[in-house]
């Protein structure tokens, strides 16, 4: 069993219960951790036989992309879609921060995490 990690991913994106979220976006950062039999790949040197973070770079693009209220709605669609496209994946972990929300307050991020397992 090995890990693939894919660490602040930084995206502009319009999540969120509020309309000026809607117009105006956000900052977000996204993290992807996903363990899987790495033991092939690093006998074989192919990336058909691994976990391809630039597979995994591209799904959380996308499902950033699809407007959601919450958080929690997008980390389990980026979870879902991994699983579905990336058939060797045994465990995965996402966190999506959103960055200085607007929540009256100084907070620098609020984070939602979600794991999965096959």
């Amino acid at each position: 069993m090995g890990i693939i990690k894919v660490s602040n991913i930084k995206l502009y994106a319009y999540h969120g219960c509020l309309e000026e979220e809607a117009k105006i976006g956000s900052e977000y950062r996204v993290d992807i951790k996903v363990k899987a039999d790495l033991k092939k790949s690093a006998k074989t040197d192919k990336l058909v036989d691994t976990v391809d973070y630039v597979h995994l770079n591209h799904i959380v693009k996308e499902e950033m992309a699809i407007r959601s209220e919450l958080l929690e709605e997008v980390a389990q669609r980026i979870l879902d879609r991994a699983f579905k496209e990336i058939r060797m994946i045994k465990k995965a972990k996402v966190a999506v921060a959103k960055i200085n929300p607007p929540i009256g307050g100084n907070v620098e991020e609020v984070v939602i995490i979600l794991t999965k397992k096959r």
